[in-house]
């Protein structure tokens, strides 16, 4: 195995614990203390080790994905610098320490997750994904390749109906798969940019599109204000409060902060 080295604080079973706290995810399986993920056609195992992870195998073309899928370009230290001068966020660096937001490095997965954990339980959203993965991607070890853009692109909205979509759900990925939409252009764009352009498509409101800038693309300042958990979080913090205004508390932060405040309720 080869060493990642990381600089700065990193947690790999707190960075990872998404994957498992509502079932386990079959694109990125927490298998026996490390992560199993695959790259490129390869299982890839990450496991932790001093001074960052271990990965098997590891070349060139995997590094940048392994990276992506833990969080890896978010700068802990200067966040945890400005969290220690906000009094209700203080005690957050302590008790998730080293944690980093794990990423999807694929903007297509991303969308296509959104899509399943729109108005649905975490849970549900989780057994429904995994039904899909199980379906149309390949299986490579002990984990699936996420079904391609080309394969569900091929799929009728039946077939995802068949592994739990909904009617509309499924009229959205097979849309989505099927659209001349450059997915991977929107990185080149600005925010509020990228946001315009996801809306346009049938299907994808703001929280899809925020939730895209702060789980694949990791801008500093995404902030999914509509989302139900974040909001119950901010408001046990300061009460009523607007939620897309209440962001600006958090500058230039607000992807961190949104991460570390539903952490909360990933903790065993």
């Amino acid at each position: 195995m080869a060493l990642l080295r990381v600089d700065g604080p990193f947690d790999l079973a707190l960075t990872t614990a998404r994957f498992r706290a509502f079932g386990v995810d079959r694109a990125n399986v927490w298998h026996e203390g490390g992560l199993h993920r695959v790259v490129r056609g390869r299982e890839v195992r990450i496991e932790p080790a001093p001074g960052g992870v271990e990965v098997e195998p590891f070349d060139a073309t995997i590094e940048p994905v392994v990276r992506k899928v833990l969080g890896l370009e978010f700068p802990l230290e200067p966040f945890y610098e400005w969290m220690a001068e906000v009094p209700e966020l203080a005690a957050l660096p302590a008790r998730f320490y080293g944690f980093r937001p794990t990423l999807a490095p694929d903007p297509f997965e991303t969308l296509v997750g959104a899509i399943t954990a729109q108005q649905v339980s975490l849970f549900s959203a989780t057994a429904i994904r995994n039904r899909l993965i199980e379906r149309f991607g390949t299986p490579v070890g002990i984990a699936f390749a996420f079904p391609t853009r080309e394969r569900l692109a091929a799929a009728s909205e039946e077939d995802l109906v068949a592994v739990g979509f909904s009617r509309r759900k499924a009229e959205y990925t097979v849309g989505l798969a099927r659209s001349e939409l450059d997915l991977g252009s929107l990185a080149e764009l600005p925010d509020e940019e990228v946001k315009a352009q996801l809306v346009a498509v049938r299907g994808f409101g703001e929280w899809t599109a925020d939730w895209f800038l702060a789980r694949h693309l990791a801008r500093p300042r995404a902030w999914p204000a509509g989302d139900l958990a974040l909001r119950k979080a901010v408001r046990t913090l300061y009460g009523a409060v607007d939620m897309r205004a209440a962001g600006d508390r958090f500058d230039p932060f607000q992807n961190l902060t949104a991460h570390y405040l539903l952490a909360q309720y990933l903790a065993p």
